[in-house]
């Protein structure tokens, strides 16, 4: 079954926060804008740069993303057709937003399961022990 998408907010005080993220929620939206953010890219590029997501499944991205005024596609008429993907003012805009989650990314990986590097480990703080109050 088709996920609901964009219902009508309660305007609760998270409500921006839910609208915000309604727009970029799926496995694979917040990449596709942040690969966008260096420049226009045709379909098969994008797929190169996200080997792990199938046709389908970036098609089906692409497509709420464009309907969503967060990109915009341009349609080349021509034989075979060339397609470009870039980013319109409104997904622009989210720049500073996807560079932060990049450099929150960046900070925080080795905390979940992945090997620290020798760049981020200086970096992250240790996680404190909770040790029993003497």
């Amino acid at each position: 079954m088709a996920k609901v998408r964009h219902s009508r907010f309660d305007c609760s005080p998270g409500c921006s926060v839910e609208a915000a993220i309604g727009l970029i929620d799926g496995k694979w939206k917040s990449v596709i804008l942040f690969h966008l953010l260096s420049g226009t890219l045709r379909f098969n590029e994008i797929r190169r740069t996200i080997p792990n997501v199938t046709q389908r499944m970036l098609t089906n991205q692409l497509r709420e993303l464009e309907e969503d005024g967060l990109i915009s596609r341009k349609v080349y008429a021509q034989v075979p057709p060339k397609v470009e993907y870039s980013l319109s003012p409104l997904g622009r805009s989210m720049e500073p937003v996807m560079l932060a989650l990049k450099q929150w990314g960046d900070a925080n990986l080795s905390l979940y399961g992945k090997p620290k590097t020798a760049e981020t480990a200086h970096d992250v703080p240790e996680r404190a022990e909770s040790s029993p109050a003497a």
